[in-house]
């Protein structure tokens, strides 16, 4: 797996040969994308909220898509996620156990999202939302998914990153964008911030949906003040987890980055442990990252998690009454 090379994070001002040199693909890709999303999906007979995104790489969905479903759980509802199951291998329509199912069978998000809701797999959106609907949801999240045409989307909300932002504005391959942003922004009903707008992306766009703003605090109750910390992530912005590490009052004494959905090996776990019996240090990681351990390594590991802090209480109900209705007299 391959990491985001430097020049997609370049300002869109100074873009760089390398973006110049790999626009035309980026055309075309743009273009393939277009006529995919203009494509008719089923329409379910229950709400449909997409949290995805325009660009490539880990913005905060997994998180927000948790939070939202444990509201609509508060508010008396049975929702269930659907995910495309990343680098899994089960058959669409599969409803995951975090009990049974690996991170190899079925995708590293998958195994997180089940344990508060059903979560069904499959790059075919329409076909796990028939199955999750049969198993009794009465309202779908989708994980991802923001340019699949196979399930029409009653809401759609474009999680941005708000440190990188749209990166330097080029579609793949000459940038991190799946889309052009204007085309995407022109389908979503709302944008969600998650972190500080780093970018200045809210000032300078006109015409966009409501935004939503948010922030990611790390959850680290559980880790040791008395013995230095090692921590390593696979995920799309490894720098993001170290730094909320920092944040929360626990700088790492080393940090390892791998490509988002990275397979850790037996080689690379022994080298992480024999790294921190040298440094009498503790291995941490992500929830994400810990799923795709042995369970061996596993065992040896602390994890710390992530909490989803909106700007204002009112904007995470202003988005279930737009998914699921108003539950207000």
């Amino acid at each position: 797996m391959m990491r985001a090379p430097a020049f997609w994070w370049t300002a869109p001002a100074h873009p760089g040969w390398a973006a110049r040199l790999l626009s035309p693909l980026s055309y075309l890709y743009a273009k393939a994308t277009a006529r995919r999303v203009g494509r008719s999906g089923w329409r379910a007979p229950v709400p449909v909220l997409c949290c995805g995104n325009i660009g490539v790489g880990g913005t905060g969905k997994t998180p927000l898509g948790l939070d939202l479903a444990q509201r609509a759980i508060a508010r008396g509802h049975r929702p269930a996620f659907l995910s495309r199951g990343y680098g899994g291998n089960l058959p669409a329509g599969t409803r995951v156990d975090p009990d049974q199912h690996t991170a190899r069978e079925a995708g590293d998000e998958p195994l997180l999202l089940a344990r508060i809701a059903p979560c069904y797999i499959g790059a075919d959106r329409a076909v796990s939302a028939r199955q999750a609907i049969r198993d009794g949801a009465d309202c779908l999240l989708m994980d991802d998914g923001f340019q699949n045409p196979t399930l029409h989307q009653d809401l759609a909300l474009v999680v941005v990153d708000g440190t990188v932002g749209f990166g330097n504005g080029r579609v793949l391959p000459a940038g991190p964008l799946r889309e052009p942003v204007h085309a995407g922004l022109a389908r979503a009903g709302g944008m969600v911030m998650i972190g500080a707008d780093r970018q200045g992306i809210l000032a300078g766009m006109k015409n966009r949906p409501p935004c939503f703003t948010a922030m990611l605090q790390q959850d680290v109750g559980n880790l040791p003040r008395d013995r230095p910390l090692i921590a390593f992530a696979g995920i799309g912005r490894p720098a993001k987890f170290f730094d909320g590490l920092a944040r929360a009052g626990f700088p790492p004494l080393r940090c390892v980055a791998f490509a988002d959905h990275h397979p850790y090996t037996r080689t690379e776990c022994c080298a992480m442990l024999a790294l921190a019996a040298q440094l009498n240090a503790c291995l941490v990681t992500t929830e994400k990252d810990a799923v795709r351990l042995p369970p061996a390594m596993r065992a040896q590991v602390m994890t710390a998690g992530v909490q989803l802090a909106w700007g204002t209480p009112a904007m995470p109900e202003h988005i279930l009454d737009q998914w699921l209705g108003r539950t207000d007299a």
